[in-house]
């Protein structure tokens, strides 16, 4: 008993004299920044006030730096004593932390670490200097008139390709009306909507959001909706504006708003920053370590905080690493272009991790509970992100232009109450939904638990205030409703009933895994040239209702590895927000370090990548598990 009381005692002591070495250095590094910067602002006044005297023949230098600078307390004696006195209690801290037999060996020691941080420091400063340059070159004076004269020229440019597009897509609406492709007049009515709607989205003619409010207002005025009756009669107006409302907000948005307010509170009190850096300072200084750490980082980060945020977190960490790079290095676009695609594969691991996972669970009858998720998506992400690191070291080989890189550095600090809190609640809430069909009894649907963190994250300002509600991704959430809209009335009108039967015809006497193969290659396709989101939209619930008619019905299978494969789709710049991202990221000389070569080389094979393991580990998994 005693001996292990004495070895817990030794184990604190050990992990307390380790945080002390590390506060005691960190703070004399900052007093002697602290002191540097004092000097140098004594020098730099002492050299302007010489050019003054020189150019203007006067005498102020000596009155000035007496009367005026060496009164101030930063450049008094007594402030520099002090500062001195601070910086040997910093060394004999950190001499009693590490077990220096004296204090100048202590120093020592502290001296080596203020010459690594200046190494290292040396070989960025050029570049943010330049990069401050940029910014005060790219202020520039204009006459009003010619400024005002381009920007309206841009404006009308702008304006009139938007209604060209519009214009296109309301002839071809037109064309989807008067051509008799069902028999049912709310079949076709609901073909030319649908028709209608996805050109918009395609060509992005409105915003997608504003699209997206468009299918409600579309599906009533058209009269496409029926009575669920056998009957099949047309819904009236206000029939029909009851039930595409009642349909928009249900519980898979009250997910998307709950999935929200645990990625504002993981961002905005720095968890999600802390946690990553954490990982990758345990990475090391080779390249091919420190690419997959970031790939994973990314990749768990959006299984949180979204695919949208997570790349956005993930660049700002690498950056320190990129601005030590020597020129020509391939590992910046390597690295930068890894990070986006490990965020794309990101968006397939957990329900609130992208959109479109979001409208695979609403039309997947019953729905998968977390865990079944997981089983699937964690594998599936796994082995992307393995294939795909392997694919970037053959095609970038960047070991052989950078053999090490600076390592990340990762200070500990304590979490406080906040973060606590913060966690606890991201933990409670994801463990709730993981077993939302054993607490079905209690919660009902994940939908409910999704309020829980609405209400504990937002009833405390201190965690998160009315900015954060304000600051959501809105656009995203009428998107969604917008989808769910329309696969209402598709669902009503008995259009998607006759287009599953008519694919049903092409598919037919095909075993399930070609027909998830071939669902699989369209929303690969499909979602390479538009949104991961709109592609969802448009084909889940096709192929749903095409797996609901299959001999031995595996709607819930094909669903979710369509979902899955089109977070895979990943070949071109404009292939989601993380490609799109990674493409407009620059270095401090104004260079972007991707091209759209990068993708063609990368980013396509890596989409076939992701093609090959949905259908195969992941059609393995979903078949295992009864999907």
């Amino acid at each position: 008993m005693s001996d292990r009381v004495h070895r817990t005692s030794f184990s604190e002591n050990e992990v307390l004299r380790r945080e002390l070495r590390i506060r005691s250095r960190d703070l004399f590094i900052l007093l002697h920044d602290l002191r540097s910067y004092a000097q140098l602002n004594y020098t730099g006044f002492s050299k302007i006030t010489k050019k003054f005297d020189k150019v203007t023949s006067s005498a102020l230098r000596s009155t000035y730096m007496t009367e005026t600078v060496h009164a101030a307390s930063a450049f008094g004696e007594a402030a520099q004593n002090r500062l001195r006195k601070h910086m040997e209690a910093m060394a004999y801290a950190y001499g009693l932390a590490a077990q220096c037999t004296s204090l100048d060996d202590a120093l020592r020691e502290l001296k080596q670490c203020l010459r690594e941080e200046v190494v290292w420091e040396r070989n960025t400063v050029w570049r943010d200097m330049i990069a401050s340059e940029r910014m005060v070159d790219a202020v520039g004076v204009q006459s009003p008139d010619l400024q005002g004269g381009l920007q309206k020229s841009r404006r009308i440019t702008n304006t009139q390709r938007q209604m060209l597009r519009l214009s296109l897509c309301t002839v071809v609406f037109g064309v989807a009306w008067a051509v008799p492709l069902f028999s049912g007049v709310e079949q076709q009515r609901c073909w030319a909507m649908l028709v209608y709607v996805s050109l918009l989205w395609a060509t992005e003619a409105l915003p997608l959001h504003v699209t997206a409010l468009l299918v409600p207002l579309l599906t009533v005025m058209l009269g496409v909706m029926r009575s669920p009756a056998k009957s099949h009669q047309s819904l009236g107006a206000s029939d029909a504006s009851k039930a595409v409302f009642s349909a928009m907000f249900s519980s898979v948005i009250m997910l998307l708003l709950g999935g929200f307010a645990l990625a504002a509170a993981l961002s905005k009190h720095d968890i999600a920053r802390m946690l990553a850096s954490w990982v990758l300072s345990r990475a090391g200084s080779n390249p091919r370590t420190v690419l997959l750490a970031n790939m994973l980082v990314a990749t768990f980060a959006s299984m949180w905080i979204s695919n949208v945020a997570a790349p956005v977190l993930c660049f700002s960490l690498i950056k320190p690493i990129l601005r030590t790079l020597p020129p020509g290095s391939t590992f910046a676009p390597c690295l930068v272009i890894g990070i986006a695609l490990a965020s794309n594969v990101g968006g397939m691991a957990s329900p609130i991790s992208s959109p479109q996972n979001i409208i695979a669970i609403n039309t997947m009858h019953p729905a998968p509970s977390w865990f079944q998720w997981f089983a699937v998506s964690i594998p599936v992400c796994i082995m992307c992100d393995v294939c795909i690191w392997l694919l970037l070291l053959f095609v970038y080989q960047p070991n052989k232009s950078t053999p090490a890189i600076h390592q990340t550095r990762f200070t500990s600090e304590r979490l406080s109450r906040r973060q606590i809190y913060v966690c606890i609640v991201t933990v409670v809430t994801i463990l709730l939904w993981c077993f939302e069909s054993q607490l079905a009894f209690v919660f009902g649907d994940m939908g409910i638990v999704a309020v829980i963190p609405l209400v504990l994250l937002f009833g405390f300002p201190t965690v998160l205030g009315k900015e954060d509600f304000n600051n959501f991704l809105w656009t995203v959430v009428m998107l969604a409703m917008g989808g769910i809209a329309l696969g209402r009335a598709v669902e009503s009108s008995g259009l998607l009933h006759e287009l599953a039967g008519r694919i049903e015809n092409i598919v037919d006497g095909m075993p399930v895994f070609s027909v998830l193969c071939v669902f699989c290659a369209l929303i690969l396709v499909v979602c390479t040239f538009i949104s991961h989101t709109v592609g969802s939209l448009i084909i889940l619930p096709i192929v749903s209702e095409v797996g609901a008619r299959l001999p031995e019905p595996h709607s819930r299978l094909l669903v979710m590895g369509a979902a899955l494969m089109a977070s895979g789709a990943m070949g071109l710049p404009v292939s989601g927000f993380p490609n799109m991202n990674a493409i407009m990221l620059e270095d401090t000389l104004g260079n972007p370090y991707l091209s759209t070569m990068d993708f063609f080389k990368a980013g396509i094979p890596a989409s076939f990548v992701a093609y090959a393991v949905v259908v195969s580990i992941g059609f393995v998994i979903m078949s295992l598990l009864g999907f």
